[in-house]
């Protein structure tokens, strides 16, 4: 049976209910096939499909405008959402959600430039399974993030290793790749004239983008760049206000640590001011600083060393010393010591030793004050010693005056002597030696300075006299005593210093004739070209021995071949007699022993134990020629005490 045919006009009504009632595309097409079954001719089929296809134009038109609107409110409220305060790593995290949603996506990304480096930094991702995460680098030298920063425009691709229009870059291609993803599109991210990243969207299946999508992401990068500077310049602000609280809060702790110094450092001025000791402002500070301190002179002497001072590595002490009077700012050693220098002006006073006690979390983060408070500490102590100095050079001068008295010798009564002594608190009763040291260099007020602190520190005396300095000090050992002023003065002036000595002596009528030896010691060294060494009568020798002013030959055999006749003496053996043959024989063991009528053997074996009494440089050109005349000297003063003998025993009969 043939359909009946219908009007065309009835046709195309049917297809504007179906457009407004939002028929499937089947439904428009369903009356084409029915017109052309019922005969319709080509005239009205060719009418009916133009209206068909008008019908499903308007009917996609209608679509892409609610699409469109469907968009731009999704991409107010993105707009909406990116004026929330958030911080940049929250606010991108937002974009590439939001970016990935709005177009049905099924990753996005974004990338900030590194133009230094040549590449891009992966911040944020959305949708991703494992290649594109957060701090992955993309080359610039390739991909469609290249195309579009170069085209300051959005770029896509459909299908893109299929793609050739562009250059590729293996990185780029290899997560592609792993991501499975097809279609394509890179905005740029720009501010002003700021080229900040770009905004990726991707998806996993074949896709064409259309101008209205093109258009959305490029508004929604638009604000997206916008909401990023903003965001950044938040944050920098944040930083800022951050950054000026904690200056305040460091500016007022500061002011109160100044506070705290400036009355510490008043306290510590009246405790000086006041008459106090060294001890007594080492004793307070140690307690201001939380630990035990020890304070030394210019020379490493301790003035103040309390008694529960651990033990100290002198080598690393001495090498930070070094570098803290090299900066003039208090250092730490590498055990935990600090150490601060005392200075006046350019010169060096003394050094302070801080051992601090068992640290707390707050002693630690207080290192700062501690530093402060301890050259602080070291200023008024550097006061301290230049008050005691001046005082010390105040009595010095009249000290100084006694000893050049003491030195002149027989000028004055050795009674009134004794009593200016008494009267300055000098102690002359005990021995003392007579040190004159020569600086081969230098400054010469400096090593007078030096001088009078040593004199002082020791209860001696001191006088300058010809460029030389004399000192006389208390002891027993002349040679020692030069040492240690040779050492202590050169260490002081940097160059070397020739030192001259004499002495014990207890009687003040005989300084002058010590001063006397020492200076010709001093000579003796200085004609012998032993400039900046020590030398006593003792050491001396013989050539001290003619020297002397009142020769003690007795002590020149006993201090030379001593040990030898004591040995004698105790064992009823012959070694100083051994001596005298092996010397008269040339130094020849043989001849010695056909003197002695004993076996060479015997010679052999006295002459090691010779040796071991007296040394075994007894046989070096100096000292055998004070070996031979300390023989000679005993020899005569046996044969002189034996006459003396003889003529009391002929006297008596």
């Amino acid at each position: 049976m043939t359909p009946e045919r219908r009007e065309p006009h009835a046709d195309a009504a049917e297809m504007l209910e179906l457009l407004a009632r939002e028929a499937p595309t089947d439904e428009f097409e369903r009356i084409v096939r029915t017109a052309r079954d019922t005969g319709a001719s080509e005239e009205d089929l060719t009418r009916l499909t133009r209206a068909k296809d008008l019908s499903l134009s308007i009917r996609g038109l209608f679509a892409r405008r609610q699409q469109r609107e469907a968009g731009l409110s999704a991409l107010v409220d993105t707009a909406r959402d990116l004026t929330l305060p958030y911080n940049l790593d929250t606010l991108l995290k937002v974009i590439t959600r939001r970016a990935r949603l709005l177009l049905g996506l099924d990753m996005s990304w974004v990338t900030f430039h590194a133009f230094d480096e040549g590449r891009s930094y992966v911040r944020a991702a959305d949708g991703h399974t494992s290649a594109i995460t957060v701090g992955f680098a993309v080359p610039m030298t390739g991909g469609v993030g290249r195309q579009a920063r170069q085209r300051s425009a959005p770029f896509w691709t459909a299908d893109y290793l299929q793609d050739t229009s562009f250059t590729h870059s293996d990185v780029i291609d290899n997560v592609v790749r792993a991501e499975g993803l097809h279609a394509l599109m890179a905005v740029p991210l720009r501010h002003e004239d700021c080229d900040l990243g770009n905004l990726y969207v991707a998806g996993r299946r074949i896709r064409h983008f259309d101008p209205d999508e093109i258009s959305l992401m490029s508004s929604l990068a638009d604000l997206a760049a916008v909401a990023i500077e903003k965001t950044r310049l938040l944050d920098r602000v944040r930083d800022e206000v951050a950054g000026l609280e904690l200056n305040t809060s460091r500016a007022l702790d500061s002011s109160a640590a100044a506070n705290r110094l400036r009355d510490t450092h008043s306290r510590l001025i009246e405790l000086v001011l006041g008459g106090g000791s060294l001890h007594t402002l080492a004793s307070e500070a140690s307690t201001l600083l939380g630990g035990t301190l020890l304070i030394r002179d210019q020379a490493g002497r301790d003035l103040h060393a309390p008694g529960d001072l651990p033990e100290l590595d002198e080598s690393e002490v001495r090498a930070a010393s070094l570098d803290a009077h090299t900066e003039r700012r208090p250092v730490r050693s590498p055990s935990g010591i600090w150490i601060a220098p005392a200075v006046a002006g350019q010169e060096m006073l003394g050094t302070l030793l801080l051992v601090p006690y068992a640290r707390t979390e707050e002693e630690v983060s207080d290192t700062a004050h501690r530093i402060q408070l301890l050259a602080l500490v070291a200023q008024v102590t550097a006061l301290l010693l230049m008050m005691q100095r001046s005082a010390a050079a105040a009595e010095g001068q009249v000290r100084d005056e006694l000893f050049n008295d003491l030195l002149k010798g027989g000028e004055l009564q050795t009674a009134k002597l004794a009593e200016r002594a008494r009267r300055l608190g000098v102690d002359l009763d005990g021995p003392h030696v007579v040190v004159v040291a020569r600086p081969e260099g230098g400054s010469l007020s400096r090593a007078v300075i030096w001088a009078s602190s040593y004199a002082h520190q020791l209860s001696g005396l001191k006088s300058v006299d010809e460029g030389s300095i004399i000192l006389m000090l208390p002891g027993t050992d002349p040679a020692g005593a030069a040492r240690a002023v040779s050492q202590e003065l050169s260490s002081a002036l940097n160059h070397p210093v020739t030192v001259g000595t004499s002495g014990p002596v207890t009687e003040l009528s005989a300084i002058s004739p010590t001063y006397q030896e020492a200076r010709c010691c001093l000579d003796a060294l200085t004609a012998l070209g032993g400039s900046g060494g020590t030398a006593s009568l003792r050491e001396l020798g013989f050539l001290g021995l003619l020297l002397s002013d009142s020769p003690n030959t007795g002590d020149f055999v006993n201090n030379t071949i001593g040990p030898v006749l004591d040995y004698d003496a105790q064992q009823r053996t012959d070694l100083a007699r051994t001596l005298e043959a092996y010397f008269a024989s040339a130094g020849s063991p043989t001849r010695a022993a056909e003197t002695l009528h004993v076996h060479p053997n015997t010679v052999s074996r006295r002459l090691e134990r010779i040796s071991e009494l007296l040394g075994p440089d007894w046989l070096e050109p100096r000292q055998a020629l004070e070996v031979q005349l300390a023989l000679q000297m005993q020899r005569t003063r046996q044969a002189l005490m034996r006459g003396r003998r003889d003529q009391a025993g002929r006297a008596t009969g």
